[in-house]
């Protein structure tokens, strides 16, 4: 195998071993199924110290490597070929270093730092060193995603005014893990969550943004950290997008609301993929990231979805396999990154303002 971690090909066709460091939500429920379903990759090693964890790991895959500590992996470098990072947002920076000094390419979870300018020197590190680092924004590849941005693409809407789009959720009790503690080391909060797929799908669709606006709230009684949160950007090109993010929302909005000169696209419902994921589900299987008829969306002007108003959009399949597909095709063959570290530097820019205007209660010039 020649060297693959600069990009260049495998003529042997063995498959690039991943290391995969953490087996929470994100490593167990995403990263792993979604690597193995990947043609030219293989998940050699899961690192997670949680012995329960550890008996998951090797039940879901048997043969996989186990390791207690990251510096397991860095001591045998060289047999691998890429690192995943799927563990606690406050370790994202430090692993990627290492992984990066060791010679390996990297895959962060989102967000990928807790500010533009730690994302923007780990993108210099990779660039010095000729590595591949990519960001897991998985929900580019949503049904309902990929489906709203065909109709852009085609015209369907005409020029776009208004962009609304929700992750909104009704869960009245605060949890105990580290995405909901107070600490700010830790990087936790629906905006830096969710708000991370926000801001990113609104820039992927609209482009630069010149002016941040946010309310960031702590609504139910223990919470240590924003619960109930909301970003108004307004694009270069004129857009406005209407972010919202809640734990508290006891009657759900529609997914996307998106308002044009010719006609609005109205979608209520999130992608099944995640679901199905969590059901134990295989990317590999029949009928994958389809959704039922009942819940696709509508495209129409001056009628109401919800009355069955404008003629029913079928939502596309949902891809989350598009991406490590892509990895392995950036490694392999010399691809395209499929979501850059400045890309991702560019929607904490966009973070950053929003809490800085959410704290001073004023809109936020980038």
């Amino acid at each position: 195998m020649t060297d693959t971690k600069s990009g260049s090909t495998t003529p042997t066709g063995a498959p690039l071993r991943v290391g995969l460091i953490g087996y929470g939500l994100a490593g167990s429920v995403f990263h792993a199924p979604l690597i193995t379903a990947a043609e030219g990759l293989v998940l050699d090693t899961v690192v997670t110290s949680d012995p329960e964890r550890q008996k998951q790991a090797r039940a879901e895959f048997p043969g996989v490597r186990l390791a207690s500590a990251p510096d397991d992996l860095w001591t045998r470098a060289g047999e691998l070929d890429l690192i995943v990072i799927a563990s606690p947002n406050r370790t994202h920076v430090p692993l990627a270093t290492a992984a990066l000094k060791a010679g390996l390419p990297v895959v962060v979870d989102k967000p990928v730092a807790g500010t533009a300018a730690e994302a923007r020197e780990l993108a210099a590190l990779a660039d010095e060193r000729g590595l591949l680092l990519s960001v897991f924004q998985n929900r580019r590849w949503d049904s309902d995603f990929l489906t709203l941005r065909k109709l852009l693409a085609e015209g369907e809407l005409g020029d776009v005014w208004r962009f609304e789009s929700r992750f909104e959720r009704w869960r009245p009790q605060p949890g105990s893990g580290w995405r909901e503690s107070g600490d700010p080391a830790e990087i936790g909060g629906l905006l830096y969550d969710l708000g991370s797929h926000l801001v990113d799908q609104a820039l992927v669709l609209f482009g630069p943004v010149v002016s941040v606006y946010a309310e960031t709230d702590v609504r139910r009684a223990g919470a240590e950290t924003d619960d109930d949160t909301f970003i108004a950007l307004t694009h270069a090109n004129g857009v406005r997008s209407h972010l919202h993010a809640s734990a508290t929302a006891a009657q759900l909005g529609p997914r996307f609301r998106v308002l044009g000169s010719r006609a609005g696209y109205a979608k209520y419902g999130l992608d099944p993929q995640e679901a199905a994921l969590r059901e134990g589900k295989r990317p590999d299987g029949p009928g994958w990231g389809l959704e039922p008829e009942s819940h696709w969306g509508h495209v129409g002007a001056g009628e109401s979805p919800q009355t069955g108003g404008g003629r029913p959009e079928p939502t596309l399949p949902g891809d989350y396999p598009a991406y490590y597909a892509a990895i392995a095709g950036a490694l392999l063959k010399g691809g395209r990154n499929p979501v850059t570290a400045l890309e991702a530097a560019a929607a904490l820019d966009v973070l950053e303002a929003a809490r800085r205007s959410a704290r001073d209660a004023v809109a936020v010039t980038l």
